[in-house]
């Protein structure tokens, strides 16, 4: 079967390959893959920014539907639309694990980059971080399952938002448009910003809830929420974009004894005032990838309407044409790009 695959560590390095069909082991259950979203990571990856394990088959945002199943799982059958976790290996005895923080397990393995994912035709991952899709949820919309769990893991979990709170989202990805539907969901004031290459993504973030959205290239955020905020600035702060410019001015947004949570990947070291934290005393956290109770929480959402996954695509390609799709997220040209299998 043809899979995108991470032959060797370096930049670049990815091409499409001939791989063996997966087995499936007794605890496992193997995947027909339907759709595959592409991430910034795996753009990290192909640069060699990013933790991976070569050769790997890329891939990590996926649903599909299941065609086989080991012998001790009674959970699942074939048939069975389902969508997948991350963790593809955990340790299961580190204090990380044993609290159910098991996203953080030291040795932990992720799908498409620790171990074969899902840019191909089978994937199999272990029965534990599989998930049924709700039957009202297509394809599409579960693929994006997976960056929509981060965000509820970021914004409720790890961050906490109190209805009425002015939520400040930078940087209008598919994480910030989905950080801004789940931060509406918990009764914020969501306010998105982006820049002039954004207004596409500015305006589906209005579409899609947000109460007010802000070029920064052509109004000051700054005077602006701070005019909505009675002069203190923003409750809650959500870094999405990934870069130090975002970070930073998201530090000068917040209120004194606001909330700061970075949420986007800058694959590098960056300078970034930090002092403004002790001055405001601030509350930083940060997040990475989800865990069960994430998901069950964002299918939930997903299954009742609350967040829609399915306007973040904007483009769907054939695994062939992996580059492009690359391509296309680097460039920021659109939103998402979903693969299917050849």
């Amino acid at each position: 079967m043809k899979a995108v695959v991470k032959f060797e560590k370096g930049i670049g390095n990815v091409e499409v390959r001939e791989v063996p069909e997966p087995q499936v082991g007794k605890d496992e259950v193997k995947i027909e893959v339907k759709a595959a979203g592409i991430c910034g990571t795996d753009i990290h990856i192909y640069y060699d920014e990013f933790q991976s394990n070569p050769p790997v088959v890329m891939g990590h945002e996926f649903c599909g539907v299941i065609r086989e199943v080991g012998e001790n799982v009674t959970e699942f059958k074939v048939g069975d639309r389902v969508t997948s976790e991350t963790a593809a290996k955990v340790c299961g005895k580190c204090i990380y694990c044993r609290t159910g923080n098991y996203n953080l397990c030291p040795e932990r393995k992720g799908l498409g980059y620790g171990v074969d994912g899902a840019f191909t035709r089978f994937c199999v991952v272990r029965k534990d971080i599989v998930h049924r899709l709700p039957d009202n949820v297509d394809f599409i919309s579960g693929a994006l399952c997976e960056p929509l769990s981060c965000a509820v893991h970021g914004v409720i979990e790890e961050t906490g938002i109190r209805a009425g709170d002015v939520v400040v989202v930078i940087g209008p990805g598919p994480l910030g448009l989905l950080a801004s539907q789940v931060a509406k969901v918990e009764g914020g004031y969501v306010i998105v910003l982006g820049l002039s290459v954004d207004e596409k993504k500015l305006s589906l973030a209005k579409e899609l809830g947000a109460d007010l959205v802000i070029n920064v290239e052509k109004e000051n955020p700054e005077k602006t929420i701070k005019d909505i905020t009675g002069g203190y600035g923003a409750d809650v702060v959500l870094e999405c974009s990934g870069s130090a410019s975002g970070a930073n001015l998201g530090l000068k947004l917040a209120r004194k004894k606001g909330k700061f949570t970075q949420m986007g990947l800058f694959g590098k070291q960056i300078e970034i005032d930090f002092e403004q934290i002790a001055y405001k005393e601030l509350k930083v956290t940060g997040f990475f990838t989800q865990k069960w109770t994430a998901w069950e929480r964002a299918l939930k959402l997903l299954s009742e309407g609350k967040v829609k996954t399915a306007p973040l695509v904007t483009e769907k390609l054939p695994l062939t044409e992996w580059k492009k799709g690359f391509e296309s997220k680097e460039k920021g040209e659109g939103i998402k790009t979903i693969l299917y299998p050849v």
